[in-house]
């Protein structure tokens, strides 16, 4: 059984920064296309960062419009971890966080077959 859990959100402060993180049980996710969703209140779930693994050559990441520059997604095979770097966290920013395992789709499809539970980051003044 695959487990993806989430951890690292908080109520943080316009500007400030946190860090995700998506421990997977279950499953060697070194390889793996991994994502980041979010989903505010009364919205639907959008793309936030992919990352997946060009084989023999290195990890790759793509990120939607409103983070690019401010978020950077990465991965520990050791840990089995993906992880989440938001930086200059913006109130828009405000929403539940999911952790996604294992598409053959495009990175920012909602075709993923493993989810985590969601984590909340609130940024608020």
């Amino acid at each position: 059984q695959v487990v993806l859990v989430e951890s690292g959100g908080g109520v943080v402060q316009p500007g400030d920064s946190l860090r995700l993180s998506c421990l997977a049980s279950g499953r060697n996710i070194k390889t793996d296309k991994m994502a980041w969703f979010r989903q505010s209140s009364g919205k639907e779930r959008e793309f936030v960062a992919s990352h997946g693994w060009i084989e023999g050559l290195r990890y790759y990441a793509d990120y939607a419009t409103p983070v690019k520059g401010r978020f950077s997604a990465s991965r520990d095979p050791k840990r089995n971890t993906l992880y989440l770097q938001m930086n200059d966290l913006r109130i828009e920013d405000t929403a539940v966080y999911y952790c996604a395992d294992e598409n053959d789709g495009p990175g920012d499809s909602l075709n993923y077959k493993y989810w985590g539970q969601g984590t909340q980051v609130t940024v608020s003044s």
